[in-house]
């Protein structure tokens, strides 16, 4: 007997990507292997983060993610960090433009605990809020509430997800790999025609690139990942840990 797929519950937010249409049978094998891993965690919440490099396609890999681990009949709570930054209107009192100062000080670290993260675990409450400020409105939604079930699996994909703020909140680390360029180089295509790409250029080796470094540094999360995927290719991306 078929087991019914369970809902998939997204953020408000405007800053969205589609669930990839199709995939190679390559990709689609991967991500079947990585999702039975998790579910064989077994029942309960659990909270899974994914990270990487910028444009390393954590969000396409959440999204496709949460369709097969919906499949299986298990409840899914997909959030992004990118929706827990501060607002851009307080940015004149941190430095958020500088490599250094975009790690510490971009994303809200307290209110992704208690917000997103605590309520998610298995001792929470359930209450989760999965979009604090859109990134593209600025508009506040923590007010919209999302219930997690007792057997919910919340899949959340955004840089710095393991660093020391909120390294404690895994059930399970998922790690996707690429070259430091490729990011660069992916990031400049898929913001040039908002900002130009001179502009993008900068943004992803001057900012994203450099923090990252500063993270790497700092937080030294790959001893503890679970799983890493080089997802240099994502028609065929390979199994490196896991």
């Amino acid at each position: 007997m078929s087991v019914p797929s369970a809902p998939v519950h997204r953020s408000v937010s405007t800053w969205q990507q589609p669930v990839p249409a199709s995939t190679t049978a390559e990709r689609a094998a991967l991500l079947d292997r990585i999702a039975g891993r998790i579910l064989a965690l077994g029942p309960g919440r659990l909270r899974v983060g994914v990270d990487g490099l910028t444009a390393a396609g954590k969000t396409t890999f959440a999204h496709e993610l949460a369709v097969r681990i919906s499949a299986a009949g298990r409840p899914v709570l997909r959030a992004s960090l990118d929706d827990f930054k501060r607002p851009w209107r307080e940015r004149h009192r941190y430095d958020r433009e500088s490599g250094p100062g975009y790690y510490r000080n971009a994303f809200d670290c307290a209110a992704i605990r208690r917000l997103l993260l605590e309520p998610a675990g298995a001792s929470g409450s359930g209450r989760c809020v999965l979009c604090l400020i859109d990134p593209l409105t600025q508009l506040d939604h923590s007010s919209l509430v999302t219930t997690a079930g007792p057997d919910a699996v919340t899949i959340v994909d955004g840089v710095f997800a393991f660093r020391p703020e909120l390294d404690d909140l895994w059930e399970h680390r998922i790690w996707l790999d690429v070259p430091a360029e490729l990011s660069v180089r992916r990031g400049v295509d898929r913001d040039a025609g908002r900002t130009g790409a001179a502009e993008a250029e900068a943004l992803h080796r001057d900012r994203y690139l450099a923090a990252h470094r500063h993270y790497l540094a700092d937080a030294d999360p790959l001893p503890r990942v679970d799983v890493i995927v080089d997802n240099a290719d994502v028609d065929r991306p390979r199994l490196r840990r896991g």
